[in-house]
């Protein structure tokens, strides 16, 4: 068995692959507590923290090494996401990463280390389909560039003047976009294959965003369960009540299931993009679908201080519901996944 069927069964960390996730998770930790998260509300991002993220290298680790970057494959920015889920952290690495790799793969980066080390932001279009005219981008309200699609074209608009914020509960620095209204037009490439890399990149996109959520979704349980442990009820802990202690177990397999999902569909996406072209778009629906259901279940826990504006768990529910909208009807993202599946079939 070659090391490719071999890895097809095999989805454990490279000693490499686990001191970066461990290196990132201290850096959120220790950078990005809920203050921070907080703090950044009004405007959905911290410029401090991405400066100081995009000094650790994660933009440049995004890319190929002939586009300038470090070659990290899907499997390290996966584990990075999943880091950066946990915390919240209000910052757009996942739309900046790729769209900017979008860019490499339409040569259209030319060398850019400002997009490179992230000095300037891309934001990417996320939704499947989007309608021709104004659009909702989520990182559009900070984006120096974004990156959309209009028919057959692939299209970098930029603007002298961002435009204004709108509210949304996941706290993102979502803007309506009108591609009229740009400073700046720029048609980076046409046709099928221009279309099948756009493509690609939504799928990144979902994938990345699965894997945040995945962390999100870990960090609920902890909450929940830190609280469980040291609440009484008679004499004993709730979390030994099957009402609590049930939910907790489903949640706890829910992450392993969906970890196992994001990472699998990362090393297909790297290295055999071909055969099992549904799993990133699968993965995406299936914590689109479950992260709002354990972050509720981690409130639940917590009875009425779960739902106050100051609790944690509220924060990570109020995310776990809005960042998968950022993409639209997660039904568009299922339906993608039944036809790449079918197509993969025929």
């Amino acid at each position: 068995m070659d090391r490719y069927e071999l890895r097809r069964q095999d989805y454990s960390l490279s000693g490499d692959q686990s001191e970066l996730q461990a290196v990132y998770a201290k850096f959120f930790r220790t950078r990005c507590p809920l203050e921070v998260v907080r703090a950044a509300e009004p405007t959905g991002f911290d410029k401090n923290l991405w400066e100081q993220l995009c000094g650790t290298g994660a933009t440049t680790m995004a890319l190929p090494e002939s586009a300038g970057g470090d070659g990290a494959t899907l499997v390290d920015l996966v584990l990075v996401a999943e880091e950066l889920g946990r915390v919240l952290a209000p910052v757009p690495w996942i739309d900046h990463v790729c769209a900017s790799r979008l860019l490499a793969r339409l040569g259209a980066l030319d060398g850019d280390a400002a997009v490179v080390e992230g000095r300037q932001l891309v934001g990417l279009e996320s939704r499947i389909g989007a309608p021709a005219g104004v659009r909702l981008i989520p990182a559009g309200a900070i984006a120096d560039h974004i990156v959309i699609r209009e028919g057959d074209e692939i299209v970098r608009l930029s603007f002298d003047t961002r435009p204004a914020r709108v509210e949304n509960i996941g706290q993102l620095p979502m803007a309506w976009i009108d591609p009229a209204a740009a400073d700046r037009r720029t048609v980076l490439a046409a046709g099928a294959e221009a279309i099948a890399h756009h493509d690609r990149a939504l799928d990144e996109w979902r994938l990345l965003t699965a894997a945040g959520l995945v962390g999100l979704v870990e960090e609920t349980l902890r909450i929940a369960a830190e609280f469980a442990t040291t609440r009484y009820t008679m004499g004993v802990p709730i979390s030994t009540l099957q009402g609590i202690s049930h939910p907790l177990a489903n949640i706890a397999i829910t992450v392993q299931a969906a970890r196992n999902l994001a990472r699998r569909a990362a090393w297909f996406l790297e290295y055999e993009p071909d055969v099992q072209p549904a799993l990133a778009p699968a993965a995406f629906v299936y914590m689109a679908e479950e992260a709002p259901r354990a972050a509720t279940m981690a409130v639940h826990v917590q009875g009425g201080l779960g739902v106050a504006a100051e609790s944690a768990a509220s924060a990570y529910l109020l995310r776990a519901k809005g960042w998968p909208l950022a993409a639209g009807d997660a039904a568009t993202s299922a339906v993608r996944a039944a036809e790449l599946y079918a197509a993969a079939q025929s």
